[in-house]
């Protein structure tokens, strides 16, 4: 599997039932039904995306997340997925509430914009930046609402969720002591498990 979804499992539990959103080919699910018995569904758009999730087997839905889950009861899954999308939401705000309704826990990745490597882009050539990570110009960037981790983390005091574990990786997903301590500055990614309530690890 891709680095960040080998990071994601491990706090997936065995025989859980997820909910994965923006599941892509549906690689994650696959591999958590193979190797922990999960149960649930991937949401996605694309059309080749889905065909390739049928042919694994992987129970997939059609669905627009900007529109919301009102076809999922609350509470309703273990855990609640979603990678490298948030950014690319119209409404991340109310998709991340809709999560917290839906799922007991919530595992999230974006990248993050505060990055020096995004500062020194702009600071230096006074341009959006445009790199491996981000292969893509202002014009026709899927991202929509660049964000930072101290923003979003904000959003989720502000929506009374719980930040129950955090990971600032590199592009290779490699996380040490400097992006401990300095996350929002050294983080490319973010990794976040969170939760709608207080619950003790």
């Amino acid at each position: 599997m891709r680095a960040d979804l080998e990071i994601i499992q491990e706090w997936i539990p065995a025989g859980s039932r997820v909910l994965d959103l923006g599941c892509g080919n549906g690689e994650l699910l696959a591999w958590l039904t193979e190797h922990k018995q999960v149960s649930g569904y991937g949401l996605e758009i694309d059309a080749d995306n889905i065909a390739q999730c049928v042919s694994k087997g992987v129970n997939v839905i059609e669905q627009n997340l900007d529109k919301g889950l009102s076809n999922f009861a609350s509470s309703s899954f273990d855990v609640v997925v979603m990678t490298q999308s948030l950014q690319a939401l119209h409404y991340p705000d109310k998709v991340l509430a809709e999560m917290l309704r839906v799922g007991k826990t919530c595992i999230i990745t974006f990248p993050n914009f505060a990055h020096w490597r995004c500062r020194w882009y702009l600071t230096s050539k006074g341009r959006m930046p445009v790199s491996d990570f981000l292969p893509y110009t202002w014009f026709n960037t899927p991202n929509i609402h660049f964000c930072t981790f101290e923003d979003f983390e904000n959003l989720c005091h502000d929506q009374g969720a719980t930040i129950k574990d955090r990971l600032a990786v590199d592009r290779d997903h490699r996380h040490g002591w400097a992006s401990r301590i300095w996350p929002n500055l050294l983080g490319e990614i973010g990794i976040y498990r969170i939760s709608g309530r207080s619950l003790n690890l």
